[in-house]
């Protein structure tokens, strides 16, 4: 997947641009790279090439041209824009690759959508920290050289004349994103959707501090390791990272904002607060609060409200029927070749089911990998507490339902986890029909709305003539016309009220599919944190070999 970045630069040396494109430089510190004599070295593979200047003099002729019109003297003005086009590592081995290719793609990809600009265009094939993937740069000078003819991309009538700035709006930038996704499916790269944000906000800021800080982590552990100390932890996390966690978590259990906003204090530390609509968290370790939208779209004030009144539905749906006995009988679970087994799980999957009610149980947290735990003992307090409140749950929970045995709540889990798999691939289905419905609902409406057109053009005299003027309805039609035929399969074309009709029933299952769906779901979860918090409480591990599982008593 090709992504695009965007640095804009005040720094009025453009040599040091040409200079970090040709010679290595360290990953972390941006210096430079040098050799026994004190000497920068080259670059092992790199395309270097120069639009409307020559690659070698690019500082000297930017220089220049500032000069004639008068503008980049300051030292707050915008000197440079660089941008940076960086392919999937896949892409050199699934697609075939190369860095010339790279290079030829780079240099349309800046005659297309930045004329007239002095521009230096430079592929680099090592990847960042060694990955392999093959990039990009290309670096402008924000002061535009030639006139240019007009672009639908740009703005103002000034973005097209010599003398201008480059002048980067989100509306541009929306168009250079979909520029190079168009360029990449055009060449069959591997694309994702750049327009789309994302759940997960990883900066690059965040991914040095994570390779970093773990690199740091693995270095004490080995040195505690040669003194004889076990280490507590093997996994760095980052402040972002404890965050996303923690709400997610969070999240998963809360009914409102206040008890999401308790648990978020209460187990993990952190303080909630919503200013001006937008929810915000402070980690512990910090002074200044960190928003949802630089975490990703799923701890932000949207998201997180659809999920939390998602869990209260759930728990007010599941109060009023009485669904508990059905699904949770005290007789002996069959083995998965019984036919009464297989027979079971066949009704109960045709049969619709209520919405899960939730007992609220948490996981058990593990000291030995909480981070916060290890640093505070009043917060290592703390989860101890937490943990024996969870352990105390768990049990009732077990005594409630009558198990025994870990192996008679795993047992249940594993018959659940089918029945969830099987009501989700039944949801997919009904969810693929229905698209299906809604295509040709689209295609039905395309054909009756410009078939008034075609019967036009089939008495018309000058056939082509007024196929030149109803272009685009004509093309409409005929497309319409052979999706529909070749979904009847050369039967009678249904009507648009009967794709409607089957729309609404299509509907209707989706609903009592997805109820059902969620109902396992949902169960499924608790039944996974009973299992685990019994293994937790017993000191055994959840991926130990069968031949050492014995029957251990939990009632």
């Amino acid at each position: 997947m090709a992504i695009l970045k965007h640095i804009a630069s005040k720094n009025a040396d453009y040599g040091e641009a040409q200079r970090y494109l040709i010679f290595q430089h360290d990953e972390y510190t941006g210096k430079p790279v040098l050799d026994e004599n004190g000497k920068m070295q080259l670059r092992e593979e790199y395309y270097l090439d120069g639009v409307e200047c020559d690659p070698f003099s690019f500082d000297m002729e930017c220089r220049e041209l500032n000069a004639r019109f008068h503008k980049n003297q300051k030292y707050d003005e915008i000197k440079s824009h660089h941008y940076i086009i960086s392919f999937d590592p896949k892409d050199r081995d699934e697609c075939g690759l190369t860095g010339e290719q790279a290079q030829q793609l780079g240099l349309e990809y800046c005659k297309k959508n930045f004329p007239g600009h002095q521009t230096l265009v430079c592929t680099h094939t090592d990847g960042h920290n060694g990955s392999g993937n093959i990039h990009v740069h290309i670096v402008i000078n924000s002061l535009r050289k030639n006139d240019v003819e007009r672009q639908n991309f740009m703005e103002r009538d000034c973005d097209s004349r010599a003398g201008n700035k480059h002048h980067l709006t989100n509306d541009y930038l929306v168009y250079l994103k979909q520029s190079l996704m168009d360029l990449c499916l055009r060449e069959n790269l591997h694309q994702v959707d750049l327009l789309t944000k994302a759940e997960r906000k990883i900066t690059e800021k965040e991914y040095h501090a994570r390779r970093s800080g773990q690199k740091k982590l693995e270095e004490r552990n080995r040195q505690m390791i040669s003194e004889g100390i076990t280490p507590r932890t093997t996994v760095f996390q980052t402040q972002k990272e404890y965050l996303r966690t923690s709400i997610d978590e969070a999240a998963a259990s809360a009914h409102d904002l206040k008890e999401f906003e308790q648990i978020l204090s209460e187990k993990f530390n952190v303080k909630f607060k919503i200013s001006r609509g937008r929810f915000s968290y402070l980690h512990p370790d910090r002074e200044k609060p960190i928003t949802g939208r630089n975490l990703g779209t799923h701890y932000e004030k949207d998201y997180l409200m659809g999920v939390i009144e998602n869990n209260s539905h759930l728990e007010n749906t599941g109060k009023d029927r009485t669904v508990q006995k059905e699904i949770l009988p005290k007789e002996k679970i069959h083995t998965p070749e019984h036919p009464a087994h297989q027979q079971e799980i066949q009704t109960k999957t045709d049969t619709p089911t209520a919405s899960f009610e939730k007992s609220g149980l948490r996981l058990v947290t593990d000291l030995q990998r909480c981070i916060k735990a290890q640093q505070s003992k009043a917060y290592a307090g703390k989860v101890k507490l937490s943990n024996l409140q969870a352990m105390a749950k768990t049990l009732s929970y077990v005594q409630e339902h009558g198990y025994n045995t870990v192996e008679d709540a795993e047992g249940r889990l594993a018959e659940i986890k089918k029945l969830a798999s099987s009501s989700r691939k039944e949801l997919k289905d009904i969810e693929g029909r229905l698209r299906q419905v809604n295509e040709q609902i689209h295609y039905t409406g395309q054909y009756l709305a410009n078939k008034s057109v075609y019967s036009q053009f089939l008495k018309s005299k000058n056939k082509r003539q007024f196929r030149q003027e109803y272009s685009s309805e004509l093309a409409l039609y005929e497309a319409a016309v052979k999706f529909l035929k070749e979904k009847a399969g050369g039967g009678k074309l249904p009507t648009l009220q009967t794709l409607k009709a089957e729309k609404e029933k299509l509907l209707m299952q989706k609903k009592e599919s997805q109820e059902k769906y969620y109902y396992y779901r949902d169960y499924q979860k608790e039944l996974d944190t009973v299992c685990t918090n019994i293994r937790s409480a017993l000191g055994q591990s959840q991926n130990r070999p069968a031949r050492k599982q014995e029957r251990d008593s939990i009632s």
